[in-house]
């Protein structure tokens, strides 16, 4: 195995997981943990926990996933995860953004203080406002890109403003 792959996680996500989740129709759990990982690794035990409630990891998470994989349209997606299986948006979306990196953005706080918005946790307010503002405000060539570009602005104002002071 080459454990190099973990090293720049975001490029294993985005390149490995995602394909093997198209071509396989679900995510094994060390791909799936890769994800909650990469967006808070101080959940994983949580989220480990809520899902040992429903069983076997292996099976949850292929279930989870397959429904997801399964569902045509993107709110029943984000749905699935928030209503479901109850996760937070910030995590349902960046779970959804590795899977289907066209049609998701991740939820986070960085992101939503570029919008200058509060928090929210309704899908429609994602779809209706939020990933449309990303599309509009961020910048690049696809809505991977567009993200980070707003991240890495909120990192560096929030840097500036250390250094200010």
């Amino acid at each position: 195995m080459d454990y190099k792959k973990y090293y720049h996680l975001e490029d294993y996500l985005f390149g490995e997981v995602s394909k093997n989740f198209h071509k396989r129709k679900y995510l094994l759990p060390e791909e799936f943990f890769c994800i909650v990982i990469w967006k808070s690794n101080r959940a994983k035990t949580k989220i480990k926990k809520k899902l040992l409630k429903f069983g076997d990891l292996k099976v949850v998470i292929k279930d989870i996933t397959s429904q997801i994989f399964l569902t045509s349209k993107s709110e029943e997606k984000l749905e699935i995860l928030l209503k479901r299986w109850t996760f937070s948006l910030p995590m349902a979306t960046a779970i959804l953004t590795v899977l289907y990196p066209n049609d998701f953005t991740i939820y986070d706080v960085r992101v939503r203080n570029q919008r200058g918005e509060k928090e929210i946790s309704r899908a429609s307010h994602y779809f209706n406002s939020f990933l449309p503002a990303v599309r509009e405000k961020g910048r690049g060539k696809n809505l991977r890109d567009k993200d980070r570009f707003l991240w890495g602005k909120s990192f560096y104002e929030d840097l500036k403003k250390l250094l200010k002071d």
